[in-house]
This record gives structure tokens, sequence and C-alpha cells, in this order.
């Protein structure tokens, strides 16, 4: 099974790996088939988990490859890494005051249309942060066309299993409001599900340009980089801390530190 998904082409091993992100999601969402609210320190914990995950994959998986692979293109080594992961950050935090603006646009608005909005704005922030985790992927796993060291099919993976992690109370985090603002359990599915569907098309696309521009790749590795620690910093630490933030801490720890012997042990 390993071997076989080793000689695919790195598209489809993108394609497969933003698949599994997006089930993920779409298992998260299946637990208001169980229940109408789920252990809020549980919920911390894991997100502090995944924000340790993806802190370590976006070093290891996607800014150390982009510094080796500047130096190995003649590149000043710092400077598109630099530039990329600024921009991906920044990316980011347009999306969060993109989406803060629309918040504030749906306070105007009253009684019977306000859960419809409010539902509409849950999937769409889920949706909008999705898409540079799914790029993510998709750049981590068309790395390893350019023959970078770092850029392993270990590493992608891990990358694609950290990003899962976090789906899975994303997904729950989209269906377990809407059941609560009393949608049919169909409707939560649909929604939670959907709000990960994204990544699939942002992983493919995101392999593509890694390995058909291969001259800007350090630039997008840095890219999803700086977008995943803007997805961590701005959603999921301030989110998982807002409770409890000592099983917010402790998953965050465990989750570098887990990824970070993988990586370094079998990477």
């Amino acid at each position: 099974m390993l071997n076989w998904f080793i000689n695919l082409s790195p598209i489809i091993q993108a394609l497969f790996a933003t698949l599994f992100t997006w089930f993920v999601t779409a298992l998260g969402a299946f637990i208001v088939c169980f229940f109408k609210n789920i252990n809020q320190r549980f919920l911390d914990l894991m997100l502090g988990f995944a924000s340790g995950v993806m802190i370590a994959a976006s070093f290891w998986s996607l800014l150390a490859p982009s510094i080796e692979l500047s130096e190995q293109l003649g590149y000043i080594k710092w400077l598109l890494p630099s530039l990329g992961f600024i921009g991906g950050g920044i990316f980011v935090i347009l999306a969060d005051k993109f989406l803060d603006k629309m918040m504030s646009k749906k306070k105007e608005v009253t009684s019977k249309s306000e859960s419809k909005k409010r539902s509409i704005l849950l999937v769409t922030a889920v949706t909008l942060h999705n898409i540079p985790e799914g790029l993510a992927v998709g750049v981590a796993f068309g790395g390893i066309v350019a023959g970078i060291p770092e850029a392993s099919i270990m590493s992608a993976c891990l990358l694609a299993v950290g990003i899962g992690l976090q789906n899975f109370p994303e997904g729950a985090a989209v269906s377990l409001p809407l059941r609560r603002d009393g949608y049919p359990i169909k409707k939560c599915l649909f929604y939670g599900q959907a709000s990960g569907i994204v990544e699939p098309i942002a992983g493919v696309l995101g392999a593509l340009l890694a390995i058909k521009v291969q001259s800007v790749l350090p630039f997008l590795l840095a890219f999803s980089a700086g977008a995943m620690i803007g997805v961590v910093g701005s959603e999921l630490i301030p989110e998982a801390t807002k409770n409890h933030k000592n099983h917010a801490t402790i998953g965050l720890l465990l989750g570098f530190m887990l990824m970070m012997i993988l990586d370094v042990a079998l990477g």
C-alpha cells in the first residue's frame, strides 16, 4: 500500500492527502449525530495539539525546504522564503479582516435572518482558512519533484495528518452550532463537510504550481508556511486558549514534539 502511494504522481498524492483532510472534516461534522455539544476541554486539547503539529510542519515540511531550494537555485537564500512567509501571513490577516467586516454587518440585521447569516458566516470562515491549508499540502508534495532533501513523502504526509487533526474539531465547530440553532442533522452534516471540500481543490492547485513553476517554489513553500502560522495564530490558538489554556498549551507542546520526532527520525 505504501509503495503504491509512493509511486503515484505528486498531483495524485496531493489529491489523496487532501481528500483525507476533507474526510476528517466530515468525520468531525458527523459528531452532530450523537451530541448537541462536545466536551470543551477535549476540543481545546485537540486544537492545541493540531496547532503544535502545524507549527512544526510549517518549519520542517515547508520553510526549511524553501530555504534549501533557494540556495540550490542560486537565489539569496533568505529573500524568497522571507517574502513568501510574510505574504502568507498577510493573506490570512486580510481574510480575517474581511470576515470581521462581514460579522459587523451581520449585527445590523435582526431577528429571523440572524441565525441564517450566522450560519453562513461560520461556514465561510472555516472554508476560507482551509484554502491555504490545502495549498500547503499540495506544495509539500509538489516540492518533492524539485529533489529537495527535506521535502520527503514522510514530511508531506505528516503535514496532511497534522492538518487533518485540526480539521476534526473544525467540522464539529460548524455542525454543532448549526444543530443548536435548530437545523436538521442532514443540513448540519452537509455544511460541516462542505467547509473542507476546498482543500482537495487547493491541494491539486498547489501541487501543479510547485511542479510547473519550480522557480517560484521557494516562495510558494514559504507562503504556505506563513499562511499556516497565520491560521494558527489568528484562529486556532486564540480559540483553544479562550476557556482552557493549560489544556491547549499541553496539546500544543505534545503536537510540536510528536511532529518534530517523526519528521526528524523518519523524514
